[in-house]
Parts: C-alpha cells; structure tokens; sequence
C-alpha cells in the first residue's frame, strides 16, 4: 500500500518531518523506550492511535512492522484556523460542511463531491471518530478533496465554537428538529452540521447549533443516506444565494 508506513523510526520521521498521518495501528502489548516516545510523538501531533492484536498488523504487511503501521492521507489535509481565517477574511456569505461521526467512505468521498459543486469552502471532521482520507475516499468524490479544503480537527466541539464566535450560524441537520430545512436563511455565514446516520450529531454539538433542521419525509423509510441529506442541505443554499444574486442584478438593470 502506498499510502502506509511500518517500523517505530520511519513512522517517527514521518510525523517529526510533517507527513500527513491519518492513524496509527500499534501492536497490543508493545513497550519499550522507543515506542514511548512515538506514543509522545503521536499525542503531541493529535494523531488517532489504535491499538490493535499482531495478526491486524500482519494483515497490512509481511516485513518486519515492529508492533507499529501508520496510513497516511490521500491528500494533504489543511490547518482548521488557517482555512477559518483565509475564510473570514476574504468570502462573503461562506459556507462549510462540517461532519460529526460520518465514518463510511463513500459517504464522506460523495459529501465532498456535493461540496465542492456547491461552492463550500472546506469540510471540518474530527481526528477521532471519522471517515479515513483515503484513496477511496478520493475516488468516490470524483477528486473533489483535491480540490476543498479538508480539516481534521482533535475537538470538533471548539472548531464549532470557533465558527459561531466568528459569526457562523451553525444549522443541524436532524429527524427531530421541528423547522423544514427550507424555512432557513444560508444566505448568512453558515456552518452544517451532518451526524453519523446511526448516532446523529453529538449532544454536545448539537446544543451549539443557532438551527434545527429536518427534511420532509412521504415515504415509509424515515430517514435519507447522510451524503443525500447533507447535498440537499447545501444545494437549498446555492438556491438562496442565486436569488440574492438575481435580485442583486435586477436592481441595477
């Protein structure tokens, strides 16, 4: 695999020369010095740790792995209060995706594709607790995370609470909010929010949210696929800012 170290020093080389490492597998029952201070190492950097039995390592490769495999990002993930800033500074009415416990691939790869076509300007996940960076990830968004910026932040929590402070309305999108995702203004700065479609969106976050959003259902199955969701979501968005835009031009006609 192209996209994996194996061995306690290159994988500190890796992190220490700023690879992107989306996570680390370590041997259960390793010890020694060395590894010490890769498990430092991986601390400082935030980086998601698994630990995990021999045969699961042994799977990934036959050489010698010593008890450690890093994977690496498919692309190169950009810094969360960079984008933010750069964001804040330079977009008039932004918006951002943001995805709370999403860990299927397709899922996010098609999420990114539907961003990126809708003029968002980055997608916001967690370190822990999220869809891998990966070759199929890169391929199911059609090489959309080539393109938008994609953060992986170690508190997804204060990244929304960075957002909201900045002026970002934050809006959820779950079965139980009471207000049709239509009835919203994404014209304003906006952050969306998409949960895991087994867990929905954290309590956490979901009491940082200025909106609860849900989406008109007439069928029997009660609930759409989370990148389904989230592309209607966005696109009612693109719709809002193109009839500001009309209305803009109108005027001076």
């Amino acid at each position: 695999m192209d996209n994996m170290i194996f061995g306690i020093r290159p994988v500190m080389e890796a992190i220490e020369t700023g690879k992107q490492i989306e996570k680390v597998y370590l041997r259960h029952g390793a010890d020694g010095e060395l590894l010490h201070q890769l498990v430092r190492l991986i601390k400082q950097h935030g980086i998601f740790v698994q630990w995990v039995p021999v045969e699961r390592l042994n799977r990934f490769t036959q050489k010698n792995h010593q008890g450690v495999v890093a994977m690496c990002a498919a692309v190169e993930l950009a810094d969360f209060e960079t984008v933010a800033e750069r964001i804040i500074q330079t977009i008039e009415n932004p918006l951002v995706i943001i995805l709370d416990g999403v860990t299927d691939v397709r899922n996010f790869g098609a999420i990114a594709r539907s961003a990126e076509c809708a003029g968002a300007q980055a997608v916001i996940m967690p370190a822990k607790g999220a869809a891998p960076v990966n070759a199929d990830a890169v391929k199911t968004s059609s090489g959309a995370l080539n393109i938008i910026p994609v953060c992986r932040v170690p508190n997804l929590k204060a990244a929304v609470f960075y957002l909201k402070s900045a002026g970002f309305q934050i809006i959820a999108s779950t079965e139980k909010a009471e207000k049709f995702y239509y009835d919203v203004d994404y014209v304003k700065p906006t952050a969306i929010i998409m949960g895991a479609e087994d867990t929905g969106i954290s309590r956490t976050n979901l009491e940082l949210c200025d909106e609860h959003v849900k989406i008109p259902i007439c069928g029997k199955i009660n609930s759409l696929n989370v990148s389904a969701a989230a592309s209607i979501l966005m696109f009612e968005a693109v719709r809002q800012k193109q009839q500001v835009t009309e209305a803009r031009i109108n005027l001076i006609i």
